[in-house]
């Protein structure tokens, strides 16, 4: 496959990642109202949502830093979907994984968040500064056991392609192949990491909506909401084929990856729909628990 082809398979995906991902955040709404007795909005909400502000302008001026937040987050996104295989196999789903990408990964799983924390530090607004502690606090927390986890699978594995952590999987043959029980203690702290990652109840302290009624939706308008809209949207589904990649096996097929990456993100929603929000004190503390000891269990085990 040429490079121009290739460019313009990855950009087309990019394009169906986010469109996956709208309809995922519009289920989500959907879920979230029925569980708690309202109808809820319709599933496709998010893209009436983004169309009503992707050509709209905005006035309001901070500094090129605090433009540049939604820009970061949007590339965080891309730059993430863009390293990962989606189906290994077929070279229109591939992307541009290589030998070494689950590195590059790993960077650009917070190139993002730094990037909107900039951003809102130059915003001037006096409660920027508490959603930034608490951001770039509980991103600290669980990136301990989210990377004993990636650190258990390399030794293991004796690789640092995503793309031979999956044929690993699928040489094993089976269900019983995937890193899920074949390493259930790295399982176990990535996928309780993730609950913060998609800051979904009971880890949502940075936006806080029954506490702060400001923030990103209320200062980002116009263009640049429509960027952080696009950039939540592949950054969830991204972070999903992620998952399913290192411990799920992969996908040999669309329909198997979208029903593994669906059951993934939802794993998040319900957990969210079941408990309170956390003080920061309790996230760290929860992230900084059970999950680095399973990590650390994951990376420790091995050597026995």
């Amino acid at each position: 496959m040429s490079l121009a082809i290739k460019i313009a398979w990855s950009l087309l995906n990019v394009l169906v990642a986010i469109a996956y991902g709208l309809v995922t955040y519009g289920v989500v709404r959907k879920t979230m109202a029925r569980i708690q007795g309202r109808i809820g909005p319709p599933i496709y909400q998010p893209f009436i949502d983004l169309g009503k502000v992707i050509f709209l302008r905005t006035a309001t001026s901070h500094g090129v830093m605090f433009f540049l937040g939604p820009i970061f987050r949007f590339v965080g996104g891309v730059g993430l979907f863009l390293v990962l295989p989606v189906i290994v196999g077929v070279p229109a789903l591939e992307n541009f994984s290589f030998n070494g990408d689950l590195l590059l990964a790993m960077y650009f799983m917070f190139f993002g968040s730094l990037g909107m924390a900039l951003g809102a530090a130059e915003g001037g607004h006096p409660h920027s500064p508490i959603g930034i502690g608490r951001g770039l606090s509980q991103m600290t927390s669980f990136e301990l056991p989210f990377g004993l986890a990636v650190v258990a699978l390399i030794s293991v594995g004796g690789s640092f392609s995503v793309t031979e952590i999956v044929q690993r999987q699928q040489e094993l043959g089976g269900v019983l192949g995937w890193n899920l029980f074949q390493q259930p203690f790295a399982a176990a702290a990535a996928f309780l990491a993730l609950l913060g990652m998609n800051m979904y109840p009971p880890f949502n302290i940075v936006g806080a909506p029954q506490e702060i009624p400001v923030g990103p939706p209320t200062e980002y308008n116009a263009v640049f909401q429509s960027l952080m809209m696009s950039g939540r949207s592949i950054f969830a589904i991204a972070k999903t084929v992620m998952f399913m990649d290192l411990f799920l096996g992969g996908a040999t097929s669309i329909p198997e990856a979208f029903l593994k990456t669906f059951c993934i993100y939802m794993w998040t929603v319900f957990v969210g729909a079941v408990f309170p929000r956390f003080r920061t004190e309790q996230s760290i503390r929860f992230f900084l628990g059970w999950p680095t000891l399973a990590g650390v269990v994951a990376v420790l085990l091995p050597l026995f």
